[in-house]
């Protein structure tokens, strides 16, 4: 058995599609276990720049097995125009390349409208979503009247799912935000198409990966997001609407935890995150837009501008406590190149007291003061450095506070974009 998780650690954005991408050339199977096309994987290969929101980021690898588990909530659309994009760039060429559970949930046309609709009516207190629907798919899902995967294969059966969906959302979409209500027909026959077009990958994959596993196939799961956004253990209520935690790659993809031999959490050299919150180690000022700069700090999803901020090992220790972290991929180590000194916050400050928790309540996590241990910074280019010892000593340093702050091994250090841009310190399988 040799099995790896791959996930967040901060906020999102971590750099976790190159990761995987990078570990899946060792890889047999890549599992993507939870969240929606609000995630977005970008990977370079060969100066080649190809973002992924759905399919998993190993599908530039010919040989690898890519599935999209029973913990994902997935838009056909999406899919499709990934599959259609990727293909016309010479990849992705088998459809065997990719399986989708019957059991992953359907994204809907009402799901999207819903999702809008919610945060036009916020106004300044909008959660900040993508406006995908992937919420409302989630609330669906735990009200066991969600469309799954399997359901587009099934005409007669997926009508009548979609006929008593619509009783409840066209009132929502009409009464509630004043949209034009969903026509049955044409939502069936949308959805009908989708499936016949999705056919080849729609299969049972849970006995798929417990046998690879069994046979002793090397098994990558991908999450997506980062464990600060995890439904129960993220800053709620800006959070996604899954869990992003280790523990969900079994519930998530249908393999029990003794399976799971290795968790890597991928760390941001720096923080960021998107839209709404609190943010304790921001730079709201030059040095903030010159890491927004310098590391183009722009959703993948939405393009929308990251807040950008020291690195937090409060956050990054929260992380190892909920994932049972077994290593970190230190990624965007090259963004800091000429910033001195380099501050890591270690704590923080809460009505005078000190804690290296994160409070759970968002408006005391407003207030917290941060305090930081400095660390001298490095002038040397990282990018052609192909080994630990080739890093400039003040960026071995940084690497070194990381693995003693965190009390985990740093097993991978990344230094650029590109796959060769990377220090592989232990093996992943």
């Amino acid at each position: 058995m040799s099995t790896l998780v791959i996930l967040g650690t901060q906020w999102g954005d971590e750099g976790k599609g190159k990761i995987v991408d990078l570990l899946t050339s060792r890889a047999d199977v890549v599992v993507r276990f939870q969240g929606g096309a609000n995630a977005g994987h970008t990977l370079k290969v060969a100066g080649e720049q190809i973002i992924v929101h759905l399919i998993p980021s190993g599908i530039l690898y010919p040989g690898i097995t890519n599935i999209i588990a029973n913990g994902v909530v997935m838009d056909p659309a999406v899919i499709l125009e990934e599959k259609n994009e990727l293909r016309s760039r010479g990849h992705f060429l088998q459809d065997s390349q990719l399986l989708i559970s019957e059991k992953a949930q359907v994204i809907m046309p009402y799901h999207k409208l819903i999702d809008l609709g919610r945060e036009e009516l916020l106004g300044s207190s909008k959660i900040g979503t993508t406006g995908r629907g992937i919420g409302p798919a989630y609330e669906d899902k735990a009200a066991r009247i969600g469309i799954r995967a399997g359901d587009l294969l099934r005409p007669d059966w997926l009508r009548k799912r979609i006929a008593a969906a619509l009783d409840e959302k066209n009132f929502l979409i009409e009464k509630r935000f004043n949209k034009p209500p969903l026509k049955l027909d044409q939502v069936v026959d949308e959805y009908l198409n989708f499936g016949a077009q999705l056919s080849s990958h729609i299969t049972e994959t849970t006995s798929l990966i417990y046998s690879k596993i069994s046979s002793g196939s090397n098994v990558l799961f991908e999450g997506a997001q980062g464990t600060l956004l995890d439904i129960d253990h993220g800053t709620y209520p800006f959070v996604t609407s899954s869990n992003v935690v280790a523990g969900n790659a079994c519930c998530g993809s249908g393999v029990g935890p003794s399976s799971i031999e290795k968790v890597w959490g991928v760390v941001k050299a720096y923080t960021t995150r998107v839209g709404q919150g609190g943010f304790p180690t921001e730079l709201d000022n030059e040095l903030g837009e010159e890491l927004r700069s310098k590391g183009y700090e722009y959703g993948a999803t939405t393009g929308r501008p990251r807040r950008c901020g020291w690195l937090d090992m409060v956050v990054v220790n929260h992380s190892v406590r909920l994932n049972g972290l077994t290593g970190i991929a230190l990624t965007k180590m090259d963004v800091l190149t000429g910033i001195s000194p380099i501050r890591i916050a270690t704590s923080y400050e809460l009505d005078g007291k000190i804690t290296d928790r994160i409070p759970s309540n968002i408006e005391d996590l407003g207030r917290v003061i941060p305090h930081y241990r400095e660390v001298k910074g490095w002038s040397e280019p990282l990018d052609e450095c192909r080994s630990f010892d080739d890093l400039p000593k003040n960026a071995r340093d940084f690497v070194e506070t990381v693995e003693h702050l965190s009390g985990t091994p740093v097993t991978l250090v990344s230094i650029g974009p590109g796959r060769e841009q990377s220090i592989l310190r232990k093996p992943p399988f």
